[in-house]
């Protein structure tokens, strides 16, 4: 299989380094494209072919992958439009409440449309641990789904969903992992405040939540069941937890995940 990533920024570049560091793909079969002649320079350093044409990224790649910002994907996929291949290749949009009746318009040719994928991966994919949302959309086959999720899932998890739903899964693991981040540094400047060096309590923190993932991924518990496991009567969990609820922890996390998703 061969790949295109057309945009090597924050998100393309990451879905780039993942490929690289995953077995799925030889780097000989990676091709990114993207205007910065630093940013092509560090993924030829890696072994990868980099262009500064998205059309010659585009040719002869299996799977197509877009990822640049929202407002530019108009000017990037009209761009493309002649030289994909409408029965070869499959068309993979990661751009935020880019919708697929719009790509339809830039990109149908004849009545005909490539196969579409919307997706929205997370940074995390850099280190083979995205929680990635996958749409099936506009002229897609079961194989021609079999065969992206499998490419995603070789950089974290994937999740099939619909469009419907791809806002909500945007602001929960993509925007989310920015969420997690501010736990950790909120978490680290408690640590020093009780005591530690910054870099011992940022370390302690996240082998914390390391610890909690897999806690929960191998014993299927429901998140309060694992807390009631440290809760006991009177003792520290429960006064720590008790004034992290009154100072709104629960509905400060929901409300920022809804307003995420607006």
């Amino acid at each position: 299989m061969k790949i295109a990533i057309i945009g090597a920024g924050a998100m393309g570049g990451a879905i780039a380094e993942g490929l690289i560091k995953g077995t799925y793909i030889d780097n000989e079969n990676i091709t990114v494209s993207d205007p910065s002649a630093e940013a092509r320079k560090h993924f030829a350093d890696l072994g990868i072919t980099a262009t500064p044409s998205n059309q010659l990224a585009a040719q002869g790649a299996d799977v197509v992958c877009v990822v640049v910002k929202p407002w530019l994907v108009e000017q990037v996929l009209t761009g493309l439009r002649d030289v994909l291949d409408y029965e070869q290749q499959k068309l993979v949009v990661v751009a935020a409440g880019v919708k697929s009746e719009s790509i339809c318009q830039w990109l149908a040719k004849d009545e005909r449309m490539i196969p579409l994928f919307l997706c929205i991966p997370n940074i995390a994919i850099a280190q083979l641990q995205s929680m990635t949302f996958l749409v099936p959309s506009v002229g897609t086959q079961p194989q021609h789904t079999e065969q992206v999720k499998a490419l995603f899932d070789s950089m974290g998890q994937t999740l099939l969903t619909d469009e419907q739903h791809l806002a909500a899964g945007t602001t929960l693991a993509s925007c989310g992992i920015a969420y997690a981040m501010r736990y950790i540094r909120a978490a680290s400047e408690g640590g020093v405040e009780l005591g530690f060096k910054a870099d011992e309590a940022k370390q302690v923190v996240m082998q914390t939540m390391r610890g909690a993932v897999e806690l929960l991924q191998a014993t299927g518990m429901h998140p309060e069941q694992a807390i009631d496991l440290v809760t006991t009567p009177g003792g520290l969990t429960i006064r720590g937890l008790n004034e992290m609820e009154h100072a709104g922890f629960t509905s400060s996390v929901i409300r920022g995940l809804k307003a995420g998703a607006k």
